[in-house]
């Protein structure tokens, strides 16, 4: 007899089985988040992206993912970010 999964069969099986995604408590987490996302940090670099979001404008960020994006086609672009975002 095969047994085919329908789905969870008891309610403390859909408590433990939800995932909670917890929201960025300031906007400069969102925006840490959304680079780290598109250049691909390493894991090491993450709290340098953080750091540099807490502490500079919005602006200055973005400008420095687009300007990533759009002049490193290859190579390693956090370290160009990096770059950029000190000079």
């Amino acid at each position: 007899m095969i047994k085919i999964n329908t789905g969870p069969s008891s309610f403390k099986e859909i408590l433990n089985n939800r995932q909670i995604k917890k929201t960025p408590a300031y906007p400069w987490q969102d925006l840490a988040l959304r680079v780290i996302q598109e250049l691909s940090i390493p894991g090491l670099k993450r709290n340098s992206v953080f750091r540099v979001c807490k502490n500079n404008p919005q602006s200055v960020i973005l400008r420095a993912l687009n300007d990533t994006k759009e002049l490193c086609q290859s190579g390693e672009k956090w370290k160009y970010f990096f770059k950029i975002v000190k000079g």
